[in-house]
């Protein structure tokens, strides 16, 4: 009996150790292949020549309240599928440091006194300024009352001589984020402000980034700037337009230029950004085309349906002016534009003549409607002249180039309180004939969806 148990107790041990070993092959399988995934992501997360990139950590250290790497939107492309080269970094920075000998045609603008920074302007008179030939005619561009930050912190803008990387938050609407892949010489060579109003400043301060009691505010590579909303605009996005599309004003001596929302991290160092994407393509002006959209109307349709904006039937008073003036739907004819919709969260620019005069133009029907611009985007981009060298790359670029995060979930007390405030503001719902003939839109808009659309909504 004792002879049959035993060898029968023979195949489940067999049994036993082959699960083990299947086991062990699995787990060290699984290792090899996460190991491998790994090494293969830090191979292709960033293909530039090669240099030492700081490394973020020896940038600033935050500590763990603040929470600056929570939120982060995931992306279906691919880490190894590199959709822009950049040149060698050494040669990137020789040349754009040469570049600062270079002169350019400028802009003229218009000063005086007004009742709103930007003037207040009638649409006639807006539309006016779009045929810029004579280079002695001064442009309205915001700054028609004083920009409410310190003269220490003005002193320190205008100093900036290459290339500014410039973002904003109001309302504690999002965290501050130190860039990643910056090379050993480049803030030697690139600035970076940050703009803030008092509510995120109060933030900053409770997390223990910042002691308000110092002149002088900085994180990490950020140099911060305190804006005043004193004789400034209620709507803190309008701020925010400002460092957006007045960068030129605001750094006079600046050659380039790097708009990035503060939802957004930067992943590529800045000069190899603006080389590769403005001055390799000759470009004044570089942006990313909207993951969806391509035309202006369906940009404005989405604004009405989300609630972008509270006030819908002014939406569309601004949209039957852009029509009665010429706005139309994108078609091939209006290449090389490849879009007239873009993402405006990273906006690089070549300071000149074309550039400037489009970021006067567009801040002044932002201030005459709202700061949606991607609303007023392919307006003014058709319409201006001398005609705009624009650069629209597509999405993949802009993942590549940058980790989007969400806005912060849980804001502040005075954030919440000026939430509470705006909610006082209820939302102008839009009529039934939004954007249709039928009604009181003009027909212009009619044929601008019948062209977008086909016969469809006849």
């Amino acid at each position: 009996m004792a002879k049959l148990i035993l060898t029968a107790s023979k195949p489940l041990l067999f049994l036993q150790s082959k699960l083990f070993c299947f086991s062990l092959f699995y787990l060290f399988a699984s290792l090899f292949l996460a190991l491998y995934v790994i090494s293969s992501q830090s191979k292709c997360l960033f293909r530039s020549p090669l240099y030492d990139p700081i490394q973020p950590s020896s940038l600033f250290s935050y500590p763990s309240s603040y929470g600056q790497h929570k939120y982060a939107i995931s992306t279906t492309r691919s880490t190894c599928s590199s959709p822009i080269n950049f040149s060698d970094y050494w040669d990137v920075l020789k040349e754009i440091q040469n570049l600062r000998k270079c002169s350019t045609r400028t802009v003229r603008y218009m000063q005086g006194n007004a009742d709103s920074f930007g003037g207040n302007l009638s649409s006639h008179l807006r539309f006016s300024y779009f045929d810029h030939q004579n280079d002695s005619r001064e442009v309205p561009c915001g700054f028609l009352k004083k920009f409410p930050i310190s003269d220490y912190d003005r002193i320190s803008m205008e100093k900036c001589e290459s290339v500014v990387v410039v973002s904003a938050i109001f309302n504690d609407h999002d965290k501050i984020r130190q860039p990643r892949g910056l090379g050993s010489q480049t803030l030697q060579n690139v600035c970076f402000f940050m703009f803030i109003d008092d509510i995120t400043l109060k933030g900053l301060e409770y997390h223990g980034l910042i002691s308000t009691k110092s002149s002088e505010y900085k994180i990490g590579v950020w140099r911060i700037v305190k804006v005043s909303k004193e004789n400034l605009y209620q709507n803190p996005a309008m701020n925010g337009v400002i460092p957006k599309y007045l960068v030129h004003r605001l750094f006079p001596n600046s050659q380039f230029s790097i708009w990035i929302d503060a939802k957004l991290q930067l992943m590529v160092d800045p000069l190899l950004l603006i080389h590769s994407l403005v001055i390799s393509q000759n470009a004044d002006m570089a942006i990313s085309k909207h993951p969806y959209f391509v035309h202006t109307m369906e940009e404005a349709m989405a604004t009405a349906r989300w609630k972008k904006w509270w006030d819908v039937n002014a939406l569309k008073m601004q949209m039957e002016i852009y029509c009665e003036n010429g706005l139309q739907p994108w078609s091939p004819s209006k290449l090389p534009y490849a879009s007239d919709v873009p993402d405006s969260a990273l906006i690089l620019r070549k300071h000149g003549q074309s550039s400037n005069l489009f970021s006067c133009l567009i801040f002044n029907e932002l201030e005459a409607f709202n700061p949606r611009d991607q609303l007023a985007f392919a307006f003014v981009r058709d319409h201006m002249k001398p005609k705009l060298k624009l650069n629209m790359f597509e999405v993949e670029v802009f993942e590549q180039v940058t980790m989007e995060y969400r806005h912060n979930l849980k804001p502040s007390s005075d954030v919440s309180i000026a939430k509470k405030f705006s909610m006082t503001r209820k939302t102008v719902r839009a009529e039934p004939d939004l954007l249709y003939e039928n009604g009181s839109c003009c027909s212009r808009c009619q044929q601008y969806l019948t062209t977008m659309w086909g016969d469809s909504h006849q």
